[in-house]
């Protein structure tokens, strides 16, 4: 497969799916401007750091290229989902679909490709954060079988 060409398009055996549903890997050259712009308006939850600077979606590239993942209607990036493994853990970082194509199963198709990619990797256990102000994203992930965890969450910028 090369990278950035589709590997899956979903017709309409799924109704709620828009139309021509393409979904393929994220190319750096081409994507990244309408992906920062998707994560910047998909409303609470998604917060752009410098780890979503290009420099540094670059170098995350470089170690799992097939887990950054887009879908695409009519030429345009609705959804893209970024995930990484690290021979133990696999990890979500960032989903997130246009606000006028949620609810058609974008996501869900997004999710269920990362799932199948790590699983080939040889993850058995993924984790993703949520805050709570996003109650959209929590429901979601709850309807698709994703436990809440008792964890305290810390972080620290290094630079």
């Amino acid at each position: 497969m090369v990278a950035g060409k589709p590997w899956s398009v979903v017709m309409r055996s799924n109704p709620t799916l828009p139309d021509a549903l393409v979904l393929r890997e994220f190319q750096l050259s081409t994507d990244y401007s309408q992906v920062i712009a998707l994560w910047q308006n998909a409303g609470p939850g998604i917060h752009t750091r410098r780890s979503d600077e290009k420099e540094e979606i670059t170098k995350k590239l470089q170690r799992d290229p097939d887990l950054f993942l887009v879908a695409e209607s009519g030429g345009l990036i609705i959804g893209s989902v970024l995930g990484g493994f690290d021979g133990r853990r696999g990890m979500v970082y960032h989903l997130a679909v246009d606000i006028s194509f949620r609810k058609n199963g974008v996501g869900t198709a997004l999710m269920a490709e990362l799932e199948r990619r790590m699983k080939q990797k040889g993850c058995i256990r993924m984790y993703l954060l949520v805050t709570r102000d996003n109650m959209d994203a929590i429901r979601f992930y709850e309807s698709h079988r994703w436990e809440q965890m008792d964890l305290l969450v810390y972080g620290k910028d290094l630079g």
